[in-house]
């Protein structure tokens, strides 16, 4: 049996070698460190990664998975739930320096794997909600340096707010795109999106704050 430091540095802040010294300080002794290096973790899956690919291959059962956190181990909350049910169904036990959090697929007792699993999905969920605030961060940053901030906006809209709630309210009605172009004004390639395309619309309206 081996443990096993799966790390992933993104940015040049970060290094192998702190994660390492991390996870040491935590008491775990680390037979093997694997490493992706200037690998996103918001846009890569796991086993996409070059050196992730090697964890499943080299990790059997009764190993030790040593990671951070969770978020080292996918993308988004559908990704980190799966990749860390695999190892667990492999046998291999996946542990986190941060929280020190266990995840064993060995345990039997109802109640611990019910506690397990809620741990799983709460994690998993925390870390795609930081992976989606580092995105907008990104772009909100990229935007001010180009001095565009209206271009992570998309297109404005050719409706407004009132507009976009009649033209629901009649569709809601039943009476026919014809018909709520010439009443409202609007033209029927934007009805037909806002009936088509409901929530992209109204998304529309909110990036522009209108």
């Amino acid at each position: 049996m081996k443990t096993v430091l799966y790390a992933r540095v993104s940015t040049t802040d970060q290094t192998i070698t702190h994660q390492r010294t991390q996870a040491e300080a935590a008491g775990f002794q680390i037979d093997t460190v694997v490493a992706d290096e200037g690998v996103s973790g918001v846009t890569t899956r796991l086993a996409d990664r070059p050196e992730g690919r090697r964890l499943f291959d080299m990790l059997r059962q009764g190993d030790v998975l040593v990671v951070r956190w969770v978020d080292r181990l996918g993308r988004d909350y559908a990704d980190v739930t799966e990749v860390i049910r695999e190892f667990m169904r492999r046998g291999v036990i996946v542990k986190t320096v941060i929280n020190t959090m266990v995840f064993d697929g060995a345990t039997t007792d109802p109640m611990l794997m019910a506690v397990r699993d809620a741990l799983i999905a709460f994690m998993a969920a925390t870390a795609q909600a930081q992976a989606e605030a580092t995105k907008e961060a990104q772009k909100a940053g990229i935007a001010h340096a180009k001095g565009r901030e209206d271009a992570y906006r998309g297109r404005k809209p050719s409706f407004t707010r009132e507009m976009f709630e009649e033209v629901v309210r009649r569709i809601n009605n039943g009476e026919t795109v014809q018909a709520i172009a010439k009443a409202t004004g609007i033209t029927r390639q934007t009805a037909y999106r806002i009936r088509d395309h409901r929530a992209e619309a109204e998304a529309a309206l909110a990036r522009w704050a209108a």
